[in-house]
This record gives structure tokens, sequence and C-alpha cells, in this order.
């Protein structure tokens, strides 16, 4: 640590899109940068040249990643009982990007690693000094799964992969330093599970606007839905609203309109409806999204918390959502959201907010007022701080335990050896 700045590494694997994975990683960067020497290392798994292009990073080191899959039914079977197993989602870093940047960590004072797929790319379990921003915990997403998942051998799957995410995520204390979830209930979740180190919650949170935001719903009226419409659990959501819901919804208002904001909302053909419009992948969707009715978040897939809502509240948009979809906004069923899981109910509360504007404007009023004290970057930008702080605490306390033992060397002192980074 230079002139009490901490030299930080921050390594990430998102690049710019609709997702909120990007706008995550990006602002924890920036609040980062805030506190220390920040050094960022991206992970590229095939992002494509116009996406790098459009980085807000500052990249330091580009490393290569390539497949590890698991073939064959016995690595199958040890993927699924061996909770150490490398490489646990299908992804390396490659070993000349790997033997590249190893030995240089024991020079940083924090490492932060951006979504749990991140250190799994390497080839190494246990990482000291190290803070991990889980986002989506996958056991959950797995479990969410189930409730559409209706065929024998895909349930068999399902709880498969509960069972192993699970155990990995049991280890999570004895792997990292200090945890970072985006809710209280995925927090509550891994303490309950046994998980022993420092878990800090740090929302997912969208850009406060500059001024205060002024709706102008338009007539016909609009049902709206914003999303990457690659990621499964968005494309899912939006099948299961344009085949079991839409219907309904033009049954009872027969002029309105559905209107798809996202990379790839286009070429989807079964998609395509009465009255649906794709508009593909827009810069700005602020002026559009101010024209609707309410935005629809029909997730029935997932795990984490969705960028979209905070995206609604600041800009004063009804929202209409699955339980799923609001997990871990603490919602209130028609106080600062509607709530439905049937397709009868999400129709309904879709009608409400095209028939009901006054009760919809008043919705969307008490959520704006929970977003500026939520989750704003500004309002969540200090939960990152206390994160980084309390790694580096934690790790100057092991340290001076060490150096007094006269066992173990300092930190800067040691090569990467091994399955774990030296402390």
């Amino acid at each position: 640590m230079q002139n009490g700045s901490p030299r930080i590494l921050y390594v990430t694997r998102v690049w710019p899109s609709e997702n909120g994975a990007y706008l995550r990683s990006l602002n924890v960067l920036r609040a980062l940068q805030q506190i220390g020497h920040v050094e960022v290392v991206a992970l590229d798994d095939g992002a494509s040249p116009d996406a790098v292009s459009r980085s807000a990073f500052d990249v330091a080191h580009f490393l290569d990643v390539r497949p590890q899959p698991n073939k064959g039914l016995l690595d199958k079977l040890r993927w699924t009982v061996d909770p150490r197993r490398q490489y646990p989602n299908g992804w390396a870093v490659r070993d000349e990007a790997t033997r590249r940047i190893l030995p240089r960590l024991t020079s940083f004072d924090l490492i932060w690693f951006s979504t749990l797929h991140s250190p799994d790319m390497f080839p190494v379990t246990v990482w000291p000094r190290s803070v991990v921003d889980i986002d989506d915990l996958p056991s959950t997403h797995s479990r969410s799964s189930l409730s559409v998942k209706h065929g024998l051998r895909e349930r068999l799957l399902a709880h498969r992969n509960i069972f192993a995410w699970k155990r990995r995520e049991k280890l999570l204390g004895q792997r990292f330093t200090v945890l970072c979830v985006c809710s209280e209930e995925d927090r509550r979740y891994l303490t309950r599970i046994g998980v022993q180190t420092s878990v800090h919650v740090i929302p997912n949170a969208f850009e406060r606007p500059a001024a205060e935001p002024v709706r102008n719903p338009v007539v016909p009226p609009r049902i709206g839905f914003i999303g990457f419409f690659d990621y499964f659990p968005n494309r899912d959501g939006i099948q299961w609203f344009v085949d079991q819901c839409w219907p309904r919804i033009k049954a009872a208002v027969p002029d309105a309109r559905l209107r798809l904001i996202g990379k790839g909302s286009d070429a989807i053909r079964t998609l395509a409806g009465t009255d649906v419009d794709a508009l593909g992948w827009l810069t700005d969707p602020s002026d559009e999204i101010r024209t609707w009715s309410a935005m629809a978040v029909p997730i029935r897939i997932g795990a984490g918390t969705r960028v979209k809502i905070a995206q609604a509240f600041s800009l004063k948009c009804p929202v209409v959502s699955t339980t799923l979809g609001a997990h871990g906004y603490a919602a209130v069923n028609e106080c600062d959201m509607f709530l439905a899981d049937t397709a009868a109910s999400f129709s309904a509360a879709c009608v409400r907010a095209m028939r009901e504007p006054a009760l919809a404007a008043e919705i969307a009023e008490r959520a704006w007022r929970r977003f500026l004290d939520h989750w704003t970057w500004e309002a969540v930008r200090p939960r990152v701080w206390a994160a980084a702080e309390d790694c580096l605490r934690l790790r100057a306390t092991a340290q001076g335990r060490r150096e007094g033992s006269g066992i173990l060397p300092p930190v800067e002192s040691g090569p990467v050896q091994g399955e774990e980074i030296r402390k």
C-alpha cells in the first residue's frame, strides 16, 4: 500500500450490453477507483470488437479464456460430487495467460472479482485478500428453474444442479476473504447454509437522473419490457408473457401495444404477435420508457436482482413483476409495484396500470422515493467501500498474526504456487 492508497486488482468478464451485470461491474469499479489505484483485468470470452470499443473500462490486461466442458459421464459425476473441482462453469483462462498474471497477484492489497464466474476460470481454489461480488447465486438460479421444468429428466437435472451448487456455495467462506451479494435474502441464505466469512449486501442500482423524471404515457397505452434477449431468463419470461398474458390483455384493452427494447428483441420470431413492437437496442431508452403505462418484469427463472426494476423506478415508470422478478426489492403489492405470479393475475395487473393511471402514478411515486434512498449508485457506493475496507482490515489482521508468529512471510515476499494464492 502506497501513501495510504491500496492497490486493487479488479477482475471482470462482462462487456457492454443492456444487461445489469455490466452496469453493476462498471459502477463498482468506479467506486473502487475513489479509494485506491485500480488495475483492470478483463477475461475475454469472445466479446465482439464493437463491445470492447464501447467499454468504459480502462483495461490493463486481457486474458484469453477457452472452453473447459465436462465431457462424458465420469466428468459430470465428478462435477456433481466434488465441490472443489476446477472450472465448474466450463470455462478456463488459458495456461499462458494464467502464468502471466498469477505471479503478479501478491503485489496487490486487494483482489476484487466481478461475478463468481471470474475466479472460477482460474486453477486456484483459495484467494486471500479477496472480495467476490457473487451477484447471482447459482443454486438459487437452478432452484427457480423447477417452476418451469416439467419433464422428469429436466427436473432431475435441476435437482442435481441445486445439490452441486449448494455444496460449492458452502465453501465460499473458505475461498474468499469477503463476499458480496445483492440482497438481504441472499445474505441470509449464505448464513443459513453455514458460510462464516464477512458478507456485505451491495444492491443493484441505477443512475439517478439529472432532473426529476416526468412521465408521458401515450394513447394507445403501452406495456413495455427491456432486457438482454440472449439471456435465457429474459427470453423465457417475455415468451411466457406473449403467449399467456398478452392475449388476455388485448381482450381487455384492444388497442394496447407491447414494446420490446433490447438487442435481439427483433430476432425472435415467436415474440411476434398482435400489436407487438420489437424496437431492438436503443442507445437511450428513457424517452421510450416514459411513454409506457407500465414496465412488465415477467421473470420466472434466475437469481439476484433485476436492474431493470431500479431503472423503471428511476423514471417513475410503474412496474408489474413476478415475485421472483422483484427479488431483493422488499416489494409490497400495490405499494411500490404490482406483484403477480399467474398469467391471469399478471394480465389483470397490467390492465389496471392502463385503466387506473392515477393509481399507477401513485405507486410509481412511492417507488421513486425509495429509489432515491436505496438504489442510486450514489446511495450504494458506500457499501462498496465498506466491503473493500473490511477485506483490507481482515488482510492486515491476518498478516500481522503471521508476521508475529515467525512462521509465514509477509504477503509481498512469496511467489504464487499451487492451488492457493499465498497469503
